[in-house]
């Protein structure tokens, strides 16, 4: 069986600048979602939103934009935009934890919540040609919700529809129900794809022994935490390569070139750089100061010691 490795957005994290570096230096992913656009009561995408999906911002990646709305005018209008751009095909955030977005109804906080979901999809089937997927979670307050959803979902042509074992209010904690998932490859007719936790060669190996209808598998947090894992995955080995310093220093020189010359300033800089760290350092264990050298960069020369140490050490 053939697995198709899909990134999953975290919002300030996978944007265009960081896909493309990604794709260049890493590879091994075969789709990305772009983090989720948003509009606020307004009929009005960001511009920063626009250009992160623009097709000459992404060339050479196969990208699918994500709405996150509890509005069927909202999705229509972004649709319609998405679909200008040139875009087939529009993913349906329902699966958000934070409560920012929950407290709104929106995200998994919309799952306990079928008839809104039902109302809003008939509508855009209705009166749009967009192709949908979903990206979900068990639900919001209980692991029973996706059992109110799914039929619904099943009502409509969508693409497929992406599960994190996990309901809302967990965020990205606890533990992920497995047993829940299973149950729902039983109750749908869709595709579905596993989202959640991936984040070794041997957690892949495990979730697709443990699901081997599965062939579509959305990695997030792992990726950036070890951007060599969908190569690895992808390849059927758990080696690195040889010159693996050498891949990541050019993989992370490119994204520091990027957002030095989008940001305004060194401490934007820094604190975005020092955000990838949180996540890239698991990576490089050798360390002993480790993540603290960059909770105490407060400037890029103090920053740059820090990789240099951090990459010397492997």
């Amino acid at each position: 069986m053939r697995h198709s490795l899909i990134s999953s957005p975290l919002q300030g994290y996978t944007d265009f600048r960081f896909r493309n570096a990604f794709q260049s230096y890493m590879g091994g992913i075969d789709v990305f979602y772009a983090p989720y656009i948003r509009l606020d009561g307004k009929q009005e995408i960001k511009n920063s939103t626009i250009r992160d999906i623009l097709p000459k911002n992404n060339q050479g990646l196969i990208l699918i934009p994500q709405i996150m709305t509890n509005n069927a005018e909202e999705f229509l209008f972004v649709a319609k935009q998405v679909q200008e751009l040139g875009y087939d095909e529009l993913n349906w955030n329902l699966g958000c934890p934070y409560p920012m977005v929950t407290k709104r109804g929106m995200g998994s906080g919309l799952l306990n919540n079928p008839p809104k979901i039902d109302e809003v999809l008939q509508k855009v089937n209705t009166e749009s040609d967009i192709k949908i997927s979903v990206k979900m979670r068990l639900g919001y307050e209980s692991n029973e919700e996706i059992f109110n959803v799914l039929p619904v979902l099943d009502k409509y042509p969508l693409q497929n529809i992406a599960i994190h074992p996990r309901i809302g209010k967990q965020l990205y904690k606890g533990a992920l129900d497995l047993d829940t998932f299973e149950k729902c490859i039983q109750q749908t007719r869709h595709t579905l794809s596993y989202n959640g936790d991936i984040t070794s060669v041997a957690k892949f190996h495990e979730m697709a022994e443990r699901f081997p209808s599965i062939n579509h598998w959305l990695i997030g947090r792992g990726l950036i935490a070890d951007p060599f894992l969908p190569r690895m995955i992808k390849n059927n080995t758990t080696d690195y390569p040889e010159n693996r310093i050498e891949i990541f220093r050019k993989f992370h020189d490119t994204l520091f070139n990027e957002y030095q010359q989008a940001l305004s300033g060194p401490s934007h800089l820094l604190m975005k750089m020092v955000g990838y760290w949180k996540y890239f350092i698991t990576a490089f264990p050798n360390t002993p100061k480790g993540f603290k050298m960059f909770k105490k960069a407060k400037s890029i020369k103090a920053y740059d010691e820090a990789v240099r140490e951090i990459l010397a050490n492997g």
